[in-house]
């Protein structure tokens, strides 16, 4: 069975994409720990994020660079920080969440709300960067 996200990358289901490529993609997290906080995926199904081919994960890590850099740009934070969790979704994905401190990325905190308009807006803003 296809994980959540494999159906997000294949459009099954929507999302708030921020940045795509043939093998990668990024879309606004639905329960965020910031305003801005993004999941960038492989596009292959692949639980474990080491379990990727090597010239996978190192074209992941860049795409989160540029998308990384991206979100900065467009949320007021003094970092964008990384986390790879791994079991929520059995599908390799990054967190990117803007920070200001160490304890911004703590994922025991209560979620930001965003509405829709919102959400639509920074993926805009955002996409617009990367």
């Amino acid at each position: 069975m296809a994980s959540i996200f494999s159906r997000i990358a294949a459009g099954e289901i929507p999302c708030y994409k921020v940045a795509e490529t043939d093998q990668y993609l990024a879309f606004l997290d639905i329960n965020p720990l910031a305003k801005g906080h993004t999941l960038v995926i492989p596009k292959q199904e692949t639980d474990y994020i080491f379990d990727l081919d090597d010239n996978l994960l190192a074209g992941l890590v860049l795409f989160a660079k540029k998308v990384a850099l991206a979100i900065e740009q467009t949320v007021p934070c003094e970092r964008i920080g990384i986390a790879v969790i791994g079991l929520e979704v059995p599908h390799a994905h990054l967190h990117l969440v803007p920070i200001n401190s160490l304890h911004d990325l703590d994922f025991t905190k209560p979620r930001v709300k965003i509405t829709k308009e919102e959400y639509a807006q920074l993926a805009q803003e955002i996409g617009q960067k990367v």
